[in-house]
């Protein structure tokens, strides 16, 4: 486990290295190997540089060396740039030379498939023997705008004049660490670090939020994501962030389920790995944004502030066009567009300032002038009625961009989130509002995502733990299952341990065995080869008397054993045949980038069709369980819609903690488990089919 020191060690050898080494320096300015030397010169690198270079003496005015191992003294960063098959080589070069870090630029590991992969892992493995720590490979370095330490091959960094702020980046591609640069910087936000994380060989993103907690420039930390790699890690370095008050706002790429593993489950085929993604950030606190101005767009309007309690917000504008975009916007994404209080109203009429009670105030044409504008804002931003303010500005913003100063600065500011839309072109009022810490927003999409971001953000979640009592019962009887393919009837057997009802039931063999359960009753095929028994064939209902049982099991054997000769069967599972008011779907799934989630939705044959689902890293609380089940709008007919019995959805909500206890269980874990359908009561819950896999 990396330790307090081991970390701040880490960070000063990342981000501030008193001597660097360019492992295949070039002198050649047509070259990119040429290019890490020049940027570090140019944005004022105080350190000493090393070129490591056989065939020079010197680059550029800094004496060359052949290798990192012939250098006299001790160097903190080396930056490699030299072909994929000398870089293992180098790597064992700055264990003996007892370099702290390696950035590797170099392409050709991991990425290109297996024989690559495994030249990565024998690298990391040198590596961490030796205590040299990798960055990469295939990125493009570390930057430290405020400690001028610039290590990258990135051509933005070359161009551009860095412009120091609180913003810290962490990208898993690289070209895009250059465009949230330049687009940042374009609206006058800095940065004080930024990395080009690559492959994640060994340091990855969690290790990195870690140093950003630990850094004093860095009052907001941005994460441009292309997968999880080290889900666990990322989650406990965004959790010390929230504590120490940083934001961290993520941009996820892989939003759709192409190129997904779908799972044998409805589950796996519901809770795909953009609602994963969205559960894991709720999770551990963090922000998540869906468009790209957004995520640096949003750091202003959250640094300093904490989660709302609710998802309520208040506009007010001079331009009713402009402010109708950002209110559709938030309208989609559920945020509560709310018109003032009468408090709020008998406030302003007392200045002698009217507005009315729509949920927009629009002041148009003349009439937001003097004070007007400012203490509209004020009386909004300290009225509880609502948990953050969006501002529209006009034309004016445009061709009188000191506007912006009488309307919004001229208010008392900090009290809750202000997001300022500008609807015209207004670059230089957007810099004045960026220059005094007010968040200015270019496009109504990035303004009213920012706004949702903040609407939808949460602290960090516990987690329950399960009683060692249940944990033990949980163990003994998942215990003689692992390691094999688990059937219906063993699956719901496991399942009951956790206190969830399940209709009763018996196996038969075949047509002569005796029949314990009761009428009406449905017989269903019992084999782990068949998780789908519908699409199969393998599903008989309405079964009235013993003998129409016994032929309808009979038949089944023999028609399942013709259409799938290779699958195992176990029997047919008889139930009775249970009723209910609706049909839900309960599943958990060990996802292999975010680690346990639960879902609940909308069940049955129909479950895949739509209605709605919800998704959390399990385990779950109770309470927490019964806010899944209010975000599921097919849930609506279980609450007693137009007059119709209301379901049991505390029932519903055990069920849902009980399965996610999955996760509490010690030895291999459960890869998926599902209830579908669960039968909804009036008055309790009953579980009719079930499966688990490993």
């Amino acid at each position: 486990m990396t330790t307090e020191q081991d970390r701040l060690e880490l960070g000063r050898a990342l981000f501030s290295p008193r001597t660097v080494a360019l492992v295949g320096a070039s002198a050649d300015v047509a070259k990119l190997a040429s290019r890490p030397q020049r940027v570090l010169r140019k944005h004022g690198y105080t350190g000493t540089i090393i070129p490591i270079n056989p065939g020079r003496s010197e680059i550029n005015g800094d004496k060359a060396w052949p290798d990192i191992r012939s250098v006299p003294q001790k160097v903190d960063h080396a930056f490699i740039m030299v072909p994929a098959n000398a870089v293992p080589g180098v790597i064992a070069d700055c264990v003996a030379a007892g370099v702290r870090v390696a950035t590797i630029f170099t392409a050709g590991f991991a990425e290109t498939g297996n024989a690559g992969r495994e030249v990565q892992q024998r690298m990391v493995e040198t590596a961490r023997a030796g205590g040299v720590r990798l960055i990469g490979p295939n990125c493009l370095g570390v930057v430290n705008v405020t400690g001028k330490a610039v290590l990258s091959a990135n051509a933005v960094l070359e161009r551009e004049a860095l412009i120091p702020g609180s913003l810290s980046l962490v990208s898993q591609s690289g070209s895009m660490m250059g465009a949230i640069i330049t687009r940042a910087q374009e609206r006058g936000l800095g940065f004080s670090k930024l990395v080009s994380v690559g492959n994640e060989c060994d340091v990855g993103v969690g290790e990195l939020v870690d140093c950003m907690v630990d850094d004093p420039d860095t009052r907001c930390i941005l994460l441009f994501l292309e997968a999880f790699r080290d889900a666990p890690r990322l989650g406990a370095a965004a959790r010390r962030a929230f504590e120490a008050g940083k934001p961290v706002i993520a941009f996820k790429l892989g939003r759709s389920a192409v190129g997904r593993e779908i799972a044998t489950t409805h589950t796996g085929a519901i809770a795909g790995a953009d609602d994963v993604a969205n559960a894991f950030f709720r999770d551990h606190g963090i922000l998540r944004v869906e468009t790209f101005e957004a995520l640096f767009e949003t750091a202003q309007l959250v640094t300093g502030h904490r989660p709302p309690k609710g998802k309520r917000v208040a506009v007010v504008t001079v331009t009713g066009g402009a402010a109708a975009m950002v209110v559709d916007r938030l309208g989609l994404s559920g945020i509560e567009v709310v018109p003032p209080t009468p408090q709020v109203l008998a406030r302003l009429a007392a200045q002698d300032i009217s507005i009315t009670d729509a949920p927009l105030t629009d002041m148009p044409m003349g009439r937001a002038e003097g004070s007007v504008y400012p203490e509209i804002l004020n009386a909004l931003l300290e009225s509880d009625h609502c948990d953050a303010v969006v501002a529209v500005q006009g034309s004016t913003a445009s061709h009188k961009p000191e506007s912006v100063r009488t309307r919004v600065l001229a208010a008392r500011l900090g009290s809750k989130p202000l997001a300022n839309f500008l609807g015209p072109s207004a670059n230089e009022a957007l810099g004045i509002l960026q220059q005094a810490g007010a968040a200015g927003f270019r496009t109504p999409e990035a303004c009213a995502d920012a706004v949702r971001a903040y609407c939808e953000w949460r602290a960090p979640q516990a987690h329950p733990a399960a009683d060692r009592a249940t944990v033990a019962r949980l163990d003994a009887v998942l215990h003689p299952l692992r390691g094999r393919a688990v059937n219906e009837h063993e699956a719901a057997g496991a399942l009951a341990v956790l206190g969830i009802p399940f209709a009763e039931s018996q196996v038969m063999q075949g047509g002569n065995d005796a029949v314990t359960v009761g009428f009406p009753a449905v017989a269903k095929i019992l084999s782990a080869d068949i998780p789908h028994k519908t699409d199969a064939g393998g599903v008989v209902l309405g079964i009235h008397s013993a003998e129409e049982l016994r032929a309808a099991v009979g038949d089944m054997l023999s028609r399942i054993r013709s259409r799938q000769p290779q699958a195992k069967l176990d029997g047919v599972l008889v139930q009775c045949m249970e009723q209910g008011i609706g049909e839900v779907i309960v599943g958990y799934r060990h996802d292999p980038d975010a680690g346990p989630v639960v879902m609940v939705g909308v069940g049955g044959i129909m479950a895949e069709l739509g209605g709605g689902h919800s998704v959390r890293l399990a385990p779950v609380s109770l309470d927490t369980a019964r806010e899944m089940i209010g975000e599921v709008p097919g849930f609506a007919m279980l609450k007693g819609y137009r007059n119709r019995p209301a379901g049991d959805l505390d029932a519903l909500a055990r069920v849902v903690y009980a399965l996610s206890l999955l996760a509490c269980a010690t030895g291999q874990p459960v890869r998926e488990a599902e209830i579908n359908p669960l039968l909804i009561r009036t008055h309790g819950v009953v579980a009719v089919d079930a499966l688990l896999s490993w």
